[in-house]
Order: C-alpha cells, then structure tokens, then sequence
C-alpha cells in the first residue's frame, strides 16, 4: 500500500492515525463508536480500541468492511493511496439526485408561494 521509504513504521503511524481521526470524526470516541465498528467489521473490542487510539490501522478483511459502512473512512484511505478524486467520482450520481431532489423541493415552494399571491 505505501512505497518503500525506508521507514515503514512511519508510513504504519500515518496510515492508522488518518484511520483513527476519520472514526473519531464520524462515530466519536464513545463505547458506542467502538460497538459500531466491532459489528461493521466483526473485529474483536481490543482490535477496534487499537484503531481508534491510532496504534494500528484496519487491514485486509476488516479494511473492506470498515469502508463499506464509512465514508469517511474510505475518503481518509483514497486520500493516503494518493487517489483523492476517485471519491469524488463514485459520489457524483448520489450528490445529482441529492441536487435533483432540493431543485424539486424549490419548485414546489415556488408554486405555494406564486398560489398563494395570485
């Protein structure tokens, strides 16, 4: 995944820090978070406890299921494999039908409001 610079155990810190701050951001630092990601990846309590405090990250299995429930933890891993934009492309159809819905929402108010003035 990182490219050999001479001191993995550095690119290892980075990778499950950005993992651990993308967690802390969408679950918090609660019991609760820690139950969450034990149920999405179906890693024991000692392992998710290790990825929250940023002391080792997700790998293999448990990497697939982690960003298949998180967004944040799949933009924080495209962001570390240097491919930032892929997540933008994969989140175009969702943020068009978002928009096509908001467009119909300011429609309808529109046709409320130009009733109600008539």
């Amino acid at each position: 995944m990182f490219t050999k610079t001479g001191n993995s155990f550095l690119a290892q810190r980075q990778y499950a820090a950005g993992i651990a701050r993308a967690l802390h951001m969408e679950l918090g630092g609660t019991h609760q978070a820690t139950k969450t990601l034990m149920r999405w990846t179906n890693a024991n309590e000692k392992t998710v406890k290790n990825w929250m405090a940023g002391s080792n990250g997700p790998s293999g299995m448990h990497l697939v299921a982690l960003v298949k429930h998180s967004d944040l933890a799949l933009a924080a891993f495209l962001r570390m494999a240097g491919r930032p934009h892929a997540l933008t492309a994969s989140e175009l159809p969702v943020l068009r039908q978002k928009l096509q819905t908001v467009i119909e929402g300011i429609d309808s108010y529109l046709r409320v409001v130009d009733a109600a003035l008539e």
